[in-house]
């Protein structure tokens, strides 16, 4: 990654979200289909749940963009979680940084479709293409869940359902409902399986891309994704080594031991880990304290 990093910077990212079962994996087909049309370069990065229980994952994707492997001019990984919350694998980044400095002119991202966890896509995309489906009462979902402030575009897929035209509706009203983003995402209904309307769907994400390019959005919304992403594996990591450390050292384990008997509370069981494994002294748990406990 350290000699690859430097080549990165040219791939547009989009992320492909939504609940299980809407079509994502189908329209992320018939997006390749259109651009690989027009001599653009993919890879694809499917990201799909581990169990947790046995740890392996369903590598749908292998299965259903069959039809594309057999074309030099586009590559899919499919990884699982391995347990990490927020829709994508921890490796994500890299994999998709890979992509990028390999030459690859799109990059897809689809997520697990897990619900209120996916808005860490926002943290790796450039546009984020939210896929919802008619009759399935996905939109007061996503209202719930905070999913529809995510999207930079809607696709409303399965467009012959009888309810499609009603979800538009009600999509389009929920968004009238936030008044502060300066775009607006637009509504396009699809039926990913036939191809029909992935022309205007493209165009779509393409007038988003503009948006950005025009005013330095674009490369604003990469550097905060980036430093995001810093702090996201750190903390990920740091995590790692807590346990670890909390493991392997009876008296952290102690610790644990006295909140679980509940002859000590847990921030200041936090603020003894944090001064015995990283040596930092947390003034958030410090201040949680009886002032008596801190004379």
């Amino acid at each position: 990654m350290r000699d690859l990093y430097p080549e990165t910077g040219t791939a547009y990212t989009i992320g492909i979200t939504g609940p299980p079962g809407v079509g994502k994996s189908s329209l992320i087909s018939s997006l390749i289909r259109y651009v690989r049309a027009q001599g653009k370069t993919i890879g694809v990065i499917s990201v799909d749940p581990s169990s947790p229980f046995s740890k392996g994952a369903l590598l749908g994707d292998r299965i259903r963009l069959a039809d594309h492997f057999l074309d030099p001019g586009v590559f899919i990984r499919s990884m699982g979680t391995r347990g990490h919350l927020g829709g994508l694998a921890e490796a994500t980044l890299q994999a998709m940084l890979m992509l990028d400095a390999s030459g690859k002119d799109v990059v897809f991202l689809e997520t697990v479709g897990a619900g209120q966890s996916e808005v860490e896509v926002i943290g790796i995309a450039d546009t984020v293409v939210l896929v919802l489906m008619p009759g399935s009462g996905d939109s007061i979902q996503a209202l719930k869940a905070g999913i529809m402030e995510i999207p930079d575009v809607i696709a409303v897929n399965k467009m012959d359902h009888p309810a499609a035209r009603t979800m538009v509706n009600e999509v389009r009203s929920i968004l009238t409902l936030d008044h502060d983003r300066a775009w607006r995402p637009p509504i396009v209904l699809t039926e990913a399986v036939r191809g029909e309307n992935i022309e205007k769907l493209w165009a779509e994400i393409s007038a988003h891309r503009a948006h950005l390019e025009a005013d330095g959005q674009l490369e604003e919304r990469r550097r905060r994704n980036l430093a995001g992403e810093v702090f996201a594996v750190a903390s990920s990591r740091a995590k790692r080594r807590l346990e670890e450390a909390v493991r392997d050292d009876p008296e952290l384990r102690r610790l644990l031991d006295e909140v679980q008997a509940r002859k000590l509370d847990p921030l200041t069981a936090v603020r003894e880990l944090l001064e015995k494994v990283f040596f930092i002294n947390d003034p958030a748990s410090a201040e949680a304290q009886p002032r008596e406990a801190k004379e």
